[in-house]
């Protein structure tokens, strides 16, 4: 079973489009556990001067109005329409008959003579999805992978006004998007605090699915702090039973006062459909990405540089540890903010700033939503006894360097890769030790026959760990690198001239 974004793309040349992959399937071609809630002592969700009052509940049993919420809270809830150019994948392109298994044309499908189903330049897309205005003044959230490729994107209102918006920034990790349209005196949502939803609480999600506005869907909450696989791992999700389908990407989640407590973003199902298990990121998640994004106009997470496990009770035991709560360091990144606090593996991380760490995923997301260069206190296992132990966070991007830019334009003697490090869960789906993901290629690199989504395994025969390696040999300045790459289950050594 696979989770779902919930975007429903239209494509103009027939074919998949954007955002209709899985969200948390792994990159390209690569193919639960709670969470604590975030610290009580954060301050309620700012709200704007016109958002409505709560909507009080029909019975002493708690059943909210819900033909209130939509009344007041409809208005503010938009249909997106986005459209561009979808860049078509190594899969999309086609493989001539005949040489399905022929490693060289995986490398050199590219050049004259063979026919490809999609062109590498890609195909135009149309698609849809879902947001809510959170300022009068036209400030709108979405889910970044409904805006993800999108040249022109339209915001319709519910009085069926339509305006051109504009992507203030996006966050792929939390799959966030802030757009902003040019009007005033817009209706607005009034934002709750999930922190305060318990498992059973009522909730109802408005939305366009498959392009029909202003749907309202009801359910319950069905797990909080849902740590789901893949990309997105730092997100503590809210599991609901509420419909929810393609084109409901993006939509608020209200609970039973009309407040606004998450953003509809993924769905599990086998068919395409609503099976009964939908994703929703908690709003005070969403607001502090939305703060960067209009600071910046971009967010940023932290890293602390270690690969963790779940305990079970052998281990705890063997660790003299009462209950296998925690997240068990099994390696430590070298020049990582664990390496530098002296993290070592063995190590039982147990909090995180006062939160307690119960499993190794919920680590992922108490430190991947605090800032690079922000300092914590850990409570740690070790040696059968706590300690505490205070780690300066680096940032998330920095196992990535920027070698080859958007425009594809790179200085001489560069190669014309963008890496980073492979995910453990990465490394066991393709077979690899070790390696970095290719997620972008220009110049040399991409001339030779190199695809975003490749795993680099060596340069010049030596084997590729770190980012630092590759810089390593490419300060020798050398006219030419060999690169062992792995592609589909295929290793290959690819000459890269740099002259």
């Amino acid at each position: 079973m696979k989770t779902k974004p919930l975007i429903a793309a239209m494509i103009a040349a027939g074919v998949l489009g954007v955002g209709t992959a899985s969200a948390i399937d792994l990159p390209g071609w690569l193919k639960s556990k709670p969470t604590p809630a975030q610290s009580t002592t954060v301050a309620a969700a700012p709200a704007d001067a016109a958002a409505p009052a709560p909507v009080p509940m029909l019975s002493p049993q708690g059943v909210p109005n819900y033909r209130a919420i939509v009344k007041q809270s409809g208005p503010a809830v938009v249909g997106v329409t986005v459209a561009g150019m979808h860049k078509t994948t190594a899969e999309e392109q086609g493989v001539p008959q005949g040489l399905e298994d022929d490693p060289f044309f995986k490398f050199f499908r590219g050049m004259p003579g063979f026919q490809q189903r999609n062109p590498r330049g890609g195909v135009p897309f149309k698609g849809m999805g879902s947001g809510f205005i959170i300022s009068s003044d036209g400030l709108i959230l979405t889910n970044a992978h409904v805006v993800r490729e999108a040249k022109d994107v339209t915001v319709k209102l519910s009085d069926r006004r339509e305006f051109t918006a504009k992507v203030l920034g996006s966050d792929m990790t939390t799959d966030i998007a802030v757009l902003r349209i040019n009007a005033t005196g817009l209706p607005v949502v009034r934002l709750g605090d999930p922190r305060q939803l318990e498992v059973g609480d009522p909730v109802l999600a408005i939305g366009a699915p498959y392009g029909l506005e202003q749907t309202a869907t009801q359910g319950i909450v069905s797990a909080k702090g849902r740590s789901l696989p893949g990309d997105n791992t730092v997100v503590p999700f809210i599991q609901t039973d509420a419909a929810v389908n393609p084109g409901n990407s993006g939509g608020p989640l209200f609970d039973g006062s009309g407040s606004v407590v998450g953003i509809n973003a993924q769905i599990y199902s086998q068919s395409g459909g609503f099976q009964g298990l939908s994703f929703a990121i908690p709003i005070n998640v969403a607001l502090k990405v939305k703060d960067q994004i209009v600071a910046t106009g971009k967010a940023t997470h932290a890293r602390l540089g270690v690969t963790v496990q779940d305990l079970n009770q052998s281990l705890a035991e063997s660790f003299g540890l009462k209950k296998p709560d925690g997240a068990l360091i099994a390696n430590v990144a070298p020049n990582s903010a664990a390496a530098a606090a002296g993290l070592k593996s063995g190590d039982v991380i147990t909090e995180v700033n006062g939160e307690p760490v119960v499993r190794g995923g919920e680590l992922s997301s108490l430190i991947g939503l605090l800032a690079p260069g922000e300092k914590v206190k850990l409570k740690v296992w070790r040696d059968h006894a706590p300690r505490e132990v205070e780690a300066k966070l680096a940032s998330a991007e920095a196992d990535k360097t920027e070698v080859a830019d958007a425009n594809g334009e790179v200085q001489p003697g560069q190669l014309g890769l963008g890496l980073r490090a492979l995910t453990r869960d990465e490394r066991k789906q393709v077979g690899v030790e070790q390696g970095m993901l290719i997620e972008n290629v220009a110049g040399p690199a991409a001339r030779a026959g190199i695809e975003a989504g490749d795993v680099l395994l060596a340069i010049n025969g030596k084997p590729v760990q770190s980012i630092d390696q590759v810089k390593s040999v490419m300060a020798g300045k050398p006219k030419s690198v060999a690169l062992l790459v792995q592609r589909d289950g295929d290793k290959i050594f690819v000459p890269v001239k740099l002259g």
